[in-house]
Formats: structure tokens, sequence, C-alpha cells
């Protein structure tokens, strides 16, 4: 009876939770606390093997995230013509190995530089470190995940777990039944992926929210060169 509980407590209310403190936390900061919401960036004091560390987590971690974006949320029905779910799961199998190996490189070399030199170290928040450990230690949950998915590569846990997103996206209503019988490794990546997003707002995650699209169609500067 307590189990059962814990399993609809943690996979059917937190998740609501943790997205409510996401979105309202994130819009509460961004209107009180404006002068916090950027990256904090550290490459000014130590740019040894910044650019090469910073490069590998930040292509890494977006692969993944836009990998389970759509992969979780894209219903069975729209790929089911071009892809089966096996196949389907392989793929994001092979994708994410490499993805998420490369997000653990340098998410490791960035938390070794966060934690070891001292002008980093001394300019970082206690925050700064944990939800880099924290995405680290998630990194590493979902390499070990690949080992259980190599058991049963037919794509069921793959639908089961899309069908548990779908339905705390969509207010189906009964997710955390998806999750009965699905193996501990997906429930503690799950956990700690939805605790990320919990802490979404109280750390520097919140500069994604100022990706500079305008960039990307604005008009060319004209420079003139002094004479």
């Amino acid at each position: 009876m307590f189990f059962e509980y814990l399993q609809h407590l943690i996979y059917g209310y937190y998740p609501y939770l943790a997205g409510t403190v996401f979105l309202v936390g994130s819009l509460l900061r961004f209107d009180h606390g404006q002068y916090t919401w950027k990256a904090h960036s550290s490459q000014v004091l130590s740019k040894k093997n910044m650019r090469l560390a910073s490069n590998l987590f930040h292509v890494g971690i977006l692969v993944i995230f836009f990998g389970h974006l759509f992969g979780m949320l894209t219903p069975h029905w729209v790929y089911a013509p071009f892809i089966s779910a096996g196949n389907k799961q392989l793929l994001a199998i092979i994708i994410g190995g490499i993805a998420g190996a490369l997000c653990i490189i340098g998410g490791a070399m960035l938390l070794y530089r966060r934690m070891t030199n001292p002008r980093v170290k001394a300019s970082s928040a206690t925050m700064d470190t944990v939800i880099l450990a924290l995405i680290l230690f998630q990194a590493c949950l979902g390499m070990i995940t690949i080992i259980f998915s190599l058991g049963h590569l037919e794509g069921d846990v793959m639908l089961t777990l899309a069908s548990w997103a779908q339905a705390i996206v969509f207010f189906s209503g009964g997710a955390a039944n998806y999750l009965e019988e699905v193996s501990w490794i997906y429930k503690i990546h799950i956990f700690v992926g939805l605790t990320i997003i919990l802490l979404f707002p109280f750390s520097r995650l919140v500069h994604v929210w100022s990706i500079p699209l305008g960039y990307l169609g604005r008009n060319y500067q004209i420079v003139r060169k002094r004479g």
C-alpha cells in the first residue's frame, strides 16, 4: 500500500509540482531578479579547456533534451508508418549514447574545473555546483538505461515511458500506472529529471530562456573602417 502511494506521489503528482515551480519560479525570477538572469560565465577567470568542455557539454545536452522532447511526446501513430518502435529505440540508443558521452565528458571537465580552480570556485554559488553535478549524474543514469534497453529492443518499454510522459503533459490521468512494471533505473532517471526541472528557476539554467533567436533574422550590421 505504501509503495503504491509513493508510486502515485512521485510519478503522478510530483511532475505537476515540478512543472508549476518551473514555470512560476522562472516567471517570478525574471520579474524580480533580472540581475541574476544570466549564465554567470567564468571564462574570463580561467580559459583553460573551457571552450572544449562547454561545447561538448552543451551539444550533448541539447541533443539529449530535444531527443527526449520529441521522442517521448510524439504519439506512436505519427511515426509508425515510417519506423518501427524497435528501430526508433535503437536509433535513440545510438544518438543518445553519443550525446550522453559528450555531455558526461564536457560536464565532468566543467565540474572538475569549478571545484578545483580557486578563482572559479570562489565566484561560484553552491547551486551552480549542485545543478551541474545533478545534470552529470542524470547523464550517467541515462547511459546506464541504455544497457537495460539493449535487453529489450522490441521497443515496448520505450512506448510505455512515452505513454507516461504523454499522460502527464496532456493531463490524461492515471499516468503513474504506466510505470508499475518498469525497471527501477528508469524510475530513478525520471525522478532525477523531474528534480532538475524543480530546481531550474533557482539555478543559472534560467538563461536558456534568453536564447537570442532574434539574431537569426536580423539584418547585417555595416561596420566602417576607421579612416
